[in-house]
């Protein structure tokens, strides 16, 4: 099944998906991935997205969806892929059109509110990238990855404020693509109303959805 999953920054897309992925034997996708592994090879198309990164602008759309197009023709994307980070817009949703039909699109549904809290209590580790919380996942000695032993902090786009904006923005730039999928009959909602929520009961939403869209 090919599936896109929507949400916020902070919805935890990036968790359920990779659940998702260990259950459905299918790959996660995510663009932003994509874009940090390119970096991190130092090819030629990594130093231009280096310095979109670095001034802090958006990857043009026709760079991501080079990126995409190449990674759907893996073959293990042929019986189907979990996408994350793409489509943002209607016009990016017709260029996955041109690539590959899409089956189910999940939207993550998380009162901002929620999300702020769990953003800003955020820490991520400058090491190895792991990602903790101060409230749900903390980490076993202050400040210091479990994982590596390295320094744990707080990025700067996690603070309350910029959280805040981040989301406005969200909301005002996604509408219209949430629009357009329902109008297509593709979208279902899954709503997480606080973040006592356990992911794997997520997960089972999600799994639910997918099975009943398979019998239908």
């Amino acid at each position: 099944m090919r599936i896109v999953l929507l949400g916020p920054p902070g919805a935890g897309k990036g968790t359920y998906a990779s659940r998702l992925m260990r259950r459905l034997g299918i790959p996660h996708i995510s663009t932003g991935d994509m874009v940090r592994e390119e970096i991190k090879a130092g090819t030629s198309l990594g130093r231009v997205l280096k310095e979109y990164s670095d001034r802090g602008e958006l990857v043009p759309d026709d760079i991501i969806i080079r990126l995409l197009e190449e990674r759907l023709r893996r073959s293990d994307s042929a019986g189907g892929f979990i996408l994350d980070g793409f489509p943002r817009t209607i016009r990016q949703a017709e260029a996955l059109e041109k690539m590959t039909s899409i089956d189910l699109v999940i939207n993550i549904n998380v009162p901002d509110e929620v999300i702020v809290q769990r953003l800003s209590n955020r820490l991520v580790c400058k090491r190895c990238g792991a990602i903790y919380n101060r409230l749900t996942l903390k980490p076993k000695r202050d400040m210091i990855c479990d994982l590596c032993g390295g320094e744990l902090y707080t990025r700067k786009d996690d603070k309350p404020e910029v959280v805040r904006e981040r989301l406005r923005i969200y909301r005002v730039r996604t509408k219209p693509l949430i629009e357009y999928y329902e109008r297509k009959g593709l979208l279902r909602n899954v709503y997480c109303p606080d973040m006592n929520v356990d992911p794997e009961e997520v997960v089972e939403k999600i799994i639910s959805i997918i099975e009943e869209e398979k019998s239908a």
